[in-house]
């Protein structure tokens, strides 16, 4: 297990480790033979989602997410973490970062189940800290809700962070979706044509494109809806509550897509029902990076 008591240690006495930690860190190339990423997600607890299927507390205890995020995150075929300041200052400082590429999480201000969801403020990281602590890249999630004037602030911060990034020659990933209020409750449009209009509204924030990827959830009509786009994709795993083979079928076909470049997944692999995190993340990894790709 990790040792908490020492992470806090640090913390509390010699903080300046964390940018030491930063500073040290072994990194890779973003692209290795296979062009093929498959990236753990896990800026999920920031913005207030600690559920995981029927357990809305699966997520709350740091040290038994960083156990499973240390794990993940040694297995072959795992390229890197997409998550906070704060998870990824505590997986620096447990050299759980070194020849694996790390995304900045950056809006986590839309708290989930709150008023202002849908006002996505950008409270994490800038774009210049991830430049400065040499992280590979920032992602942003930017929901567009037609009937919440929130939704322009957040394509507004999107569409600085896509310059900003790009200025640094750094990612950006984007992960649009078109979204509804629904009795109080924010609710992402999955098919496949408000997908694609996700598509084009995202791909055109920011100043230039050059450096912009998508994040993109598994729907129907898969092909037609990354026809919308020549900006390289990573599929979203979500948080599927049905059975995993399905959802690995899933993953399976859509690898074949000319447009996808991996996955991006938290939940499904950090608890997968049996609770096996290694065995999950090695058939993601197979999936995405298997000898028949």
């Amino acid at each position: 297990m990790i040792d908490a008591a020492r992470l806090t240690e640090i913390r509390a006495r010699e903080p300046e480790l964390i940018g030491r930690a930063w500073h040290k860190r072994a990194r890779r190339p973003v692209h290795r033979d296979d062009g093929r990423l498959l990236i753990v997600a896990a800026d999920h607890p920031a913005r207030g989602a600690l559920a995981v299927r029927d357990d809305n507390a699966a997520m709350a205890s740091r040290t038994g997410l960083l156990d499973r995020l240390a794990t993940a995150l040694s297995r072959p075929g795992v390229d890197g973490v997409l998550g906070t300041p704060d998870l990824l200052d505590d997986l620096a400082l447990m050299g759980a970062l070194d020849d694996r590429i790390v995304i900045g999480s950056m809006n986590r201000g839309g708290l989930h189940g709150s008023v202002f969801e849908l006002d996505d403020r950008f409270t994490a990281y800038t774009a210049e800290a991830i430049a400065a602590q040499g992280l590979d890249g920032g992602k942003t999630l930017t929901r567009i809700c037609l009937d919440d004037p929130g939704s322009l602030r957040t394509l507004a911060s999107t569409a600085a962070a896509v310059t900003s990034l790009a200025e640094h020659s750094l990612m950006a990933m984007i992960e649009p979706f078109l979204t509804v209020r629904h009795e109080g409750r924010v609710r992402n449009l999955l098919d496949p044509d408000s997908v694609i209009k996700s598509i084009h509204i995202a791909s055109g924030l920011g100043a230039t494109s050059a450096y912009t990827w998508l994040k993109l959830p598994v729907v129907d009509e898969l092909a037609r809806v990354l026809d919308a786009t020549t900006m390289p994709t990573l599929l979203l795993g979500g948080d599927p509550p049905g059975d995993p083979h399905d959802t690995y079928a899933s993953w399976d076909a859509a690898m074949a897509l000319p447009a996808v470049r991996g996955l991006v997944v938290g939940r499904t692999l950090l608890y997968p029902p049996g609770d096996d995190v290694a065995a999950a993340v090695d058939i993601a990894a197979d999936l995405v990076h298997g000898s028949s790709r």
